[in-house]
């Protein structure tokens, strides 16, 4: 710790590796009542089924952004994807593969950073992993974490149970994460005042579970955006998804830097919304749910499900333009921007 940077000994297993786990993430990481300990594992008596469990990886560049960083994207991630799934996230695992040279004062402000990301979203790091790649052969860290959480919904929203009639309602703002990083990363100052929406949703799908009820399907729109997400659902559901593109919010100073890059809005990164399908006769109480929640203050619903298009074909997601027209809203191609998440 004392040469100010990872090195090859920080991955080595002996004393170099062991106060580097010591020193920076347990002293962070450790629950109450023991949960972390200096095992190869962690033993878990609280938790009973049905259970959610989600894994995701992440190599954002940069690590450090206008609203968030990779740890604390880390943590929202998982803790949103085992959300989506109608789940109460409980504990989560990190592995972390670190550059040779990384810089200490950088790593314990991402290692902070997670720390209080999980609890704010009222989880647990139990367990995790560290390793050190040589220089040049990692961009300085990469983070993988896991979640368990237990179901509340019965049954468990999924990406099948979309079904003509239902509503598609949207918790806020799309594109924001996405143009972030865009601005950071080409030097436009201009769009500084934009910032990442990474934030956890799960409080706010416990509240909709308890007012709404009947929860089809939820779905975070993160990387190819709610284009992205939507099109997935109209595939696996079999049906089509009929989006107003009036009724779609999307910020200002976002609309307007999307105007100049020559970029769509719909289909940027998202890392704090989320998609809720479900009855009509049960939008109302789902939007007043959302709307109590700072992240779901800018709800709305921006369409709905039916069984097919004019074609009669399904897995499609038709977009009503503020013109009048309508266009099909496809999925994505390629990659728009790398190293989002």
């Amino acid at each position: 710790m004392e040469q100010g940077r990872v090195l090859l000994d920080h991955g080595g297993g002996g004393e170099a590796a062991h106060r580097l786990i010591r020193e920076v993430f347990l002293s962070r990481f450790t629950a109450p009542e023991g949960t972390v300990r200096d095992d190869d594992a962690a033993l878990l008596d609280e938790i009973r089924g049905p259970l959610a469990f989600s894994t995701d990886g992440y190599i954002i560049d940069p690590v450090e952004f206008a609203g968030g960083d990779i740890g604390s994207l880390a943590v929202h991630g998982t803790v949103n994807d085992v959300a989506m799934l109608g789940a109460v996230p409980l504990y989560l695992s990190c592995a972390f593969i670190l550059e040779e040279g990384l810089p200490f004062p950088l790593l314990e402000r991402l290692a902070q950073s997670m720390a209080d990301a999980a609890s704010a979203a009222g989880v647990r790091i139990v367990t995790g992993d560290t390793k050190v790649a040589p220089r040049g052969t990692a961009d300085k860290i990469f983070i993988t974490t896991a979640g368990i959480g237990r179901v509340i919904a019965d049954p468990a929203p999924s990406g099948t149970r979309a079904a003509p009639g239902d509503a598609v309602l949207l918790s806020g703002c799309v594109g924001d994460h996405g143009l972030a990083l865009t601005a950071l990363r080409g030097g436009l100052h201009a769009l500084s005042d934009i910032r990442s929406d990474s934030a956890p949703l799960n409080r706010m799908v416990e509240a909709l579970v308890r007012e709404a009820g009947d929860l089809h399907v939820l779905r975070d729109p993160t990387r190819g955006g709610l284009a992205a997400t939507l099109n997935e659902i109209a595939r696996r559901s079999a049906v089509v998804c009929l989006v107003r593109e009036a009724d779609v919010p999307v910020r200002d100073s976002v609309a307007a830097g999307c105007s100049v890059l020559g970029l769509d809005p719909l289909y940027l990164a998202n890392e704090g919304k989320l998609v809720c399908i479900l009855p009509q006769n049960r939008a109302e109480a789902a939007l007043n749910a959302m709307r109590r929640f700072p992240e779901g203050r800018d709800a709305a619903c921006i369409g709905e499900i039916a069984p097919s298009g004019a074609d009669g074909k399904t897995g499609q997601v038709i977009l009503h333009t503020r013109l009048g027209g309508r266009r099909l809203l496809s999925m994505p191609e390629g990659e728009q921007l790398p190293r989002i998440c």
